[in-house]
């Protein structure tokens, strides 16, 4: 049956809209059901400070760059939110959704370099993608950092392509928005920058391309409106112009951890795709997106030969596999690893998925071939729409999720809840002193789900000159320095007894445990009066 031009794009639109509906179906939903990572509530506690104080203070050894939290308000003022109190983990990562849905739809600015069936499969695969469905439900920069990154090289070469000065401010809003994201974004910057010289060199035609697109007035107009909402955004809008000076200078902090200078989250070069493709653990299923790798093989192979591609789509297809090589040996060879750095360069081996989807469908000519194509595809993208629901409803902090990475143990929720209930029964309430005591500030994410209680004091060892919380959150390993202070240090007749609330230690995240102490009065009011 044929269709007219209308009404194919018709049908592709209420497909696109399907797609994004179904992402939404995965992203959206449950989204407080899994307990905050330490980095989550480290951020969380960065953007109270914005909401309640009005203040940002960027700061270039730790919490990376200022847009999350700025994005972050847009989402308390839309819901009324005021007090750090009122936010909730919707709030939160209501923002990653946003941007991992909108990294689907920026696809529409592509249809005048991807096919339509092309752009279909790109989006569908980065909506089922359990990797991307994960990260756009957690609250850290990394989707954000994808999402510009994928604006600025469509609005680029929308710039080529149109010559129109507005497409490159917003090329240059892009990139400086990236800068705004996260640190790592100049590694994103070399690869593009690489990338551009080789696509140029594999075409002298490229060169003279490039060389005719440019107008360096739209060029200069663009770098200046990236530079400046980098800047506003570092400086708290000019009110802490430090943060510009800083946001330059950070860079050789990252670098240094880049290449291995901490001694945390050091990996060998092929981790990033054990996590992608291959993690299996007893009793739980195996997990692996190698289904998007091997349509990526016919991906590249298409646009490296240049078989079955427009002109108009080639340029920007052979930069894109340049990018999405380059960046990923550049991850491969630096130690520092952790899972959610994957996103940058898997979402270029999605886009090349997609491209290797079409490839596939045009070199099967043969009816038993587009059986056994559609089939491959059914299979493959069920496959994938299981894991995303599994590992994000399922398994989301479970031990066996390649993407759950030193992440808080549901174990944990025992601890918020039995402080809760005991100060319920308490007089002071969410008043209570509660003294929390952890070696190298390991309690998180502890401050965020204490954020309404008015008197917690978080150290990183005991205080022998004051005296001890009602409540006392702490962990084994500080065993012998909670004992002196609460039996060798008060003086007869002032010491109190306490008891373990929990029979065991509270799992914090894998290897880490912490326990609760309750003051013998307070815990014999809560036995009186508990039902």
């Amino acid at each position: 049956m044929q269709f007219s031009a209308s009404k194919k794009l018709f049908y592709f639109y209420v497909a696109f809209a399907a797609i994004v509906i179904l992402a939404l179906a995965l992203r959206l939903p449950k989204l407080a059901q899994r307990p905050m990572h330490t980095d989550e509530a480290v951020h969380a506690v960065k953007f109270a400070q914005l909401l309640e104080q009005h203040t940002y203070h960027y700061n270039p050894f730790e919490f990376h760059g200022p847009k999350l939290v700025y994005a972050t308000l847009i989402s308390a003022w839309l819901q009324g939110q005021k007090t750090f109190a009122d936010v909730t983990e919707q709030t939160l990562r209501f923002v990653p959704v946003i941007f991992g849905t909108a990294l689907i739809l920026i696809l529409l600015l592509a249809t005048t370099i991807f096919r339509k069936r092309t752009l279909l499969f790109a989006a569908l695969l980065t909506t089922l993608s359990p990797a991307f469905v994960f990260y756009s439900r957690y609250y850290i920069m990394e989707i954000l950092l994808v999402f510009f990154t994928f604006a600025s090289m469509l609005c680029g070469y929308k710039y080529l392509q149109t010559k129109k000065l507005l497409w490159a401010i917003g090329t240059g809003l892009s990139l400086g928005l990236m800068h705004a994201t996260k640190e790592t974004c100049i590694l994103v910057w070399f690869a593009m920058a690489v990338a551009i010289v080789l696509t140029m060199l594999l075409s002298k035609k490229n060169v003279r391309a490039l060389q005719d697109a440019l107008n360096w007035r739209h060029v200069f107009i663009g770098a200046v409106a990236g530079i400046l909402v980098s800047m506003l955004l570092f400086s708290a809008f000019l009110h802490n112009p430090r943060g510009i000076l800083d946001s330059i200078l950070t860079f050789k902090n990252y670098i240094t951890r880049g290449i291995g200078g901490f001694q945390e989250h050091i990996y060998p070069w092929d981790q990033y795709f054990k996590w992608l493709l291959l993690t299996k653990c007893a009793a739980r299923p195996l997990w692996t997106e190698v289904f998007i790798f091997i349509l990526a093989i016919p991906g590249f192979f298409g646009i490296f030969s240049q078989r079955h591609l427009s002109d108009e789509a080639k340029p920007f297809l052979q930069f894109l596999a340049f990018y999405t090589l380059v960046l990923t040996l550049i991850y491969m060879l630096l130690p520092y690893k952790t899972p959610w750095s994957l996103l940058g360069f898997y979402h270029g081996f999605i886009l090349i998925a997609a491209v290797g989807v079409n490839m596939l469908h045009t070199w099967a000519r043969y009816t038993l071939s587009k059986i056994f194509l559609i089939l491959m595809l059914a299979i493959g993208i069920a496959h994938l729409t299981w894991q995303s629901w599994q590992l994000n409803f399922k398994y989301a902090a479970d031990d066996s999720n390649p993407y759950v990475y030193s992440h808080t143990d549901n174990d944990f929720y025992r601890l918020v809840d039995g402080i809760k209930e005991i100060t319920s029964y308490w007089p002071e309430n969410k008043n209570t002193f509660i003294e929390v005591v952890c070696p190298d500030s390991d309690y998180w994410p502890l401050p965020w789900y204490l954020r309404d209680y008015t008197n917690v004091a978080y150290s990183c060892e005991f205080d022998f000159n004051l005296p001890a919380g009602t409540l006392i959150v702490t962990m084994p390993t500080l065993e012998g320095d909670l004992l002196k202070k609460l039996f060798e240090i008060p003086p007869p007749g002032q010491r109190n007894m306490y008891i373990p609330f929990f029979d065991h230690g509270i799992r914090l995240r894998p290897g880490v445990e912490i326990d609760l102490y309750v003051r013998k009065d307070v815990w014999d009011e809560w036995y009186r009066r508990s039902p």
